[in-house]
């Protein structure tokens, strides 16, 4: 069973049970997440910085491949909604994106 842990947010350890779900889903199984566009790929709000286990992530989307042409989306992170988990992964929640009411580690 693969896991997703949230480093910035006290290493917030997920045991993902079904692949078919999104890594926002996973994501909001646990915890909040920023996430604006209703899980379309229209914006990049539920984006999340891949520290390790990037090759345990299904291929970047359309729509990924073109936030990173427009320069909106960093090589070492990836949608959450367009991404789908297949093994273990380690993500922090990006600055920008931080929700006020949560309290993040460094």
């Amino acid at each position: 069973m693969p896991t997703v842990v949230i480093a910035n947010l006290q290493s917030k350890t997920i045991h993902c049970e079904d692949k078919r779900e999104s890594l926002l889903d996973i994501l909001l199984s646990a915890t909040d997440w920023m996430h604006a566009c209703g899980a379309k790929g229209r914006c990049t709000t539920c984006r999340a910085k891949i520290i390790s286990g990037s090759e345990n992530l299904t291929p970047r989307t359309k729509p990924e491949e073109q936030y990173l042409k427009l320069n909106k989306l960093r090589i070492d992170e990836r949608l959450t909604c367009q991404t789908h988990v297949t093994g273990d992964v380690t993500v922090r929640v990006p600055d920008e994106t931080q929700l006020p009411h949560l309290t993040y580690s460094e």
